[in-house]
């Protein structure tokens, strides 16, 4: 487990940082944007994502070590799934497209369910390890998709 620990945790601490570099939130872009009144404090995001990455990390080791011969495939969803997750911040901060970045994160959701799925099948454990990732996600693209309609281009 430590091997695949070390590998899942190096990808995930890879998708945060390239994410960490594209978020911009004091960019007078996005304090411009009109948000939703239930939108969480900017200190909220980094005290939800790094307990999330953490569990990324870790469920993903142990559902991998557990996926006997799917492996090679949920190491393949894992990775996909982590490049998704590194690219919304790109998307919505750095190119500044709200409505792209919604769409991105539709994938990201889609690719949450497949990972869950194939996490729960190799370790139930595991699977509900990301269940807090994926519910997360579901409610950025709530706020994301409240933001563009509060904003037409």
């Amino acid at each position: 487990m430590k091997k695949t620990l070390l590998a899942t945790a190096l990808g995930t601490a890879a998708a945060a940082a390239v994410g960490g570099i594209a978020t911009r939130a004091g960019m007078p872009w996005f304090q411009k944007l009109d948000k939703p009144s239930w939108q969480p404090p900017p200190v909220t995001f980094p005290l939800v994502w790094n307990p999330l990455y953490a569990l990324i990390a870790y469920g993903g080791a142990r559902a991998l070590d557990r996926a006997g011969g799917e492996r090679a495939a949920l190491g393949r969803t894992f990775a996909a799934n982590l490049a998704l997750n590194a690219a919304w911040p790109a998307l919505f901060f750095r190119a500044r497209r709200p409505r792209l970045a919604l769409a991105e994160l539709v994938a990201l959701n889609a690719a949450n369910v497949l990972l869950v799925r194939k996490a729960l099948r190799a370790d139930r454990a595991a699977g509900l390890l990301l269940v807090p990732y994926a519910s997360w996600t579901v409610f950025a693209t709530a706020l994301n998709a409240a933001i563009v309609r509060k904003n037409p281009e």
